[in-house]
């Protein structure tokens, strides 16, 4: 979950901030209104007793790209980003189905997740979701695990959805070559700017919704958070 709440900081710094360009406007939605990406914001603020509000320091949200890397460091990190903010909204769908009933003993043919180990789909749905989540057996995980290798395989190997035959050094591991476009499209749906930034933001609303609810699942009292008025 840090390392959720991590990427999504951090790639926030970047998803939108070209490497050499300090001001870029650009159209984003129906309306025209422009959106206007500055190299640097305040960093935070207070309004004591009522006044107006005092700003401390400077929050550069191009730095990763400008001092400590490229503009290929700030795809990897969009990449990143995206591929967290897929996980999380992956995440936040299964956790609100298990909640919901909406669990695989009402649907699935199956009784059993694993015979062997004796793990029912019934005993699963009647435990929270982070404990059934405890109680999957390792060949499961490593299911889990090798599916998602074959996908960062496919990442890696792959470039505009072909096979990269003649690449003497894999697409993705080249400057800025993995971009968390998969060239899977197969309702070709026209990806806009509008689409790339509405996948963004649904991403990192799930990488808060998915923490906040596992941190209220396992740490009684810690949300929501206790407020001084």
């Amino acid at each position: 979950m840090k390392l959720s709440l991590l990427a999504a900081l951090i790639g926030s710094a970047a998803a939108f901030t070209p490497a050499k360009v300090p001001v870029t406007t650009t159209s984003l939605n129906a309306e025209g209104e422009l959106l206007e990406v500055k190299q640097k914001v305040p960093c935070f603020g207070a309004t004591p007793f009522g006044g107006e509000p005092v700003f401390i320091g400077e929050n550069y949200w191009d730095k990763l790209t400008l001092d400590y890397g490229s503009e290929a460091t700030g795809t990897f990190l969009r990449a990143a980003e995206l591929k967290h903010g897929r996980s999380a909204m992956l995440g936040v769908t299964g956790f609100a189905f298990h909640k919901l009933g909406m669990t695989l003993n009402n649907i699935s043919p199956h009784e059993y997740l694993s015979v062997t180990q004796n793990v029912k789909f019934a005993d699963l749905a009647a435990m929270s979701p982070v404990e059934a989540v405890k109680h999957i057996p390792v060949e499961g995980f490593a299911q889990i695990f090798a599916a998602i290798t074959l996908v960062e395989i496919y990442e890696l190997t792959h470039k505009d959805g072909k096979l990269a035959f003649d690449e003497t050094v894999a697409p993705g591991l080249q400057p800025g070559g993995l971009t968390g476009d998969l060239g899977w499209n197969p309702l070709n749906v026209r990806v806009t700017d509008r689409r790339r930034l509405s996948e963004l933001q649904n991403g990192r609303a799930a990488m808060f919704a998915i923490s906040a609810w596992v941190a209220a699942e396992t740490i009684p009292g810690s949300f929501p958070l206790p407020l001084p008025w």
